[in-house]
């Protein structure tokens, strides 16, 4: 049953999604009322923050069983000794989940209010306090130590500093201020820190402020399955194309018990400084960082100093992963999502650009990963037939492990080809919500489960380069 309501987009968007989802293929596989029952679950998914939170364990510096002792006595001291249970996955067996407690609907409303923007806002529900950059607008006398209620600012319409706001606001959950509103809204420039500390957010999760910092690391289920289907291997070179915030590569110089060389790159200065900190963070050497243009990766002549970084040579590298900049609609929570179709069909050929590159930097015999955390057919199982007819030198090759559901048909893909692939659809279960109750009647088995499925939307595609041509 939803909570929030579904996610809106612009007027073109979401014409365009429409059609993809009612496109022939799927509408002769499913019958019109199943594909729009699904089209419709999916947006009402996208709109509530998973059902769990995943964190990948460094085991380059802990092991799995020693962090998920330390994380449920963490647990426990935030939620004041409510027993909610830390997970180990069979299939992923770096992760463990924690699932999330909610929606809470008996929470009580205060008279005092504080508006947050719409990524603050989304950050609340996965386990986040509020920090004053976030901070929109605050009732009028709203002091250091009040009880208030948060909103988010779903639209991005509220004025900062207003003292009061009547848009279209999502309430989050009650917290008390850490500062009084003229210290929020100081004069003297804008201040950092915490703003509000939540103590009755509407899903309940864990926050991860400070929280074992070089053991854990915050990731999404699908952003875990792409290193494992990646799988590199101790002395190999690995390219992450599009690197940033270094998340999957510090995974990656991890499976590798970092020995080789895995280089991240990213076009972002600010984003490259992150990937560098996270691989300090978690003392994974085996990474080098750059700022660079992925479409410009590639060299056809040798240099004379022999310079690490790019450009590179052709066939360079054992392994690459592309997780390719797109248009990002599968991430979850999100209520309102803003881009213009314009932008949204802007990416395939950027992808498609980053492909090619990608292709031509892999060596024969190597594997090539390309995923997105999107739910278009254009950006996921287009590109796979375009990759195909265009790259004969490509095979579709079998996901390991398998966690997701097949691909999405209207691409003109075989079924053969669809199995290949790896979809994670989060309207492939109900919304439910879930109380500590529901969750101690239920087994392990069936929480890993929910968890495959109730996580971001989410793509990947593995193809093995057969030859250099």
């Amino acid at each position: 049953m939803s909570f929030f309501p579904k996610i809106s987009f612009q007027y073109e968007v979401e014409e365009y999604l429409t059609k993809v989802f009612r496109n022939k293929e799927l509408i002769i596989a499913l019958g019109t009322q199943e594909a729009e029952n699904k089209y419709q679950s999916l947006l009402s998914h996208l709109s509530h923050p998973p059902g769990f939170t995943t964190v990948r364990v460094n085991t380059h510096l802990a092991s799995v069983k020693h962090v998920k002792k330390l994380l449920f006595e963490e647990i426990q001291k935030q939620f004041k000794g409510l027993c909610v249970p830390v997970l180990e996955h069979p299939k992923l067996q770096d992760i463990l989940l924690i699932p999330v407690i909610g929606p809470r609907r008996d929470l009580k409303k205060h008279a005092s209010e504080v508006i947050v923007g719409a990524q603050c806002g989304y950050a609340v529900l996965r386990g986040a306090h509020v920090y004053v950059p976030g901070i929109v607008s605050t009732s009028r006398f709203v002091k250091a130590g009040d009880l208030v209620s948060v909103y988010s600012d779903i639209e991005g319409k509220c004025k900062r500093g207003a003292k009061e706001f009547d848009g279209v606001k999502v309430f989050l959950g009650n917290g008390i201020s850490e500062l009084s509103r003229s210290e929020i809204f100081s004069s003297s420039g804008p201040l950092k820190g915490l703003g509000i500390r939540m103590i009755e957010p509407v899903y309940l999760s864990p926050s991860f402020d400070n929280v074992l910092p070089s053991h854990l690391f915050l990731q999404n289920l699908p952003s875990v399955v792409v290193s494992h289907i990646l799988n590199p291997q101790p002395g190999e070179k690995i390219l992450d194309m599009c690197a940033a915030p270094g998340g999957k590569t510090t995974h990656l110089a991890t499976l590798m018990h970092d020995q080789g060389e895995v280089i991240a790159m990213d076009k972002t200065a600010n984003k490259v400084k992150k990937i560098k900190q996270n691989a300090e963070l978690l003392q994974l050497n085996c990474i080098k960082a750059f700022c660079y243009d992925g479409t410009r990766a590639l060299s056809v002549e040798e240099r004379e100093n022999k310079q690490e970084g790019p450009p590179f040579l052709p066939e360079s590298f054992d392994r690459i992963l592309l997780d390719a900049p797109c248009s990002g609609m599968g991430q979850r929570p999100n209520m309102a999502y803003s881009s213009t179709l314009k932008e949204v069909t802007s990416y395939q050929p950027l992808q498609r650009k980053l492909f090619t590159v990608a292709v031509k930097l892999l060596k024969p015999g190597g594997v090539l990963v390309y995923s997105t955390c999107t739910i278009t057919l254009s950006e996921n199982e287009e590109q796979v037939a375009w990759a195909l007819k265009t790259f004969p030198c490509l095979q579709l090759h079998p996901q390991e492990p398998h966690i997701g559901g097949e691909g999405m048909k209207g691409a003109g893909l075989s079924l053969d080809q669809l199995k290949l692939l790896q979809r994670f659809d989060p309207s492939a279960v109900t919304l439910q919500g879930m109380d500590i109750n529901s969750l101690q009647d239920s087994r392990e088995d069936d929480l890993i489960s929910l968890a495959n499925k109730d996580c971001i939307g989410f793509f990947i595609a593995k193809f093995i380069k057969s030859n250099s041509k």
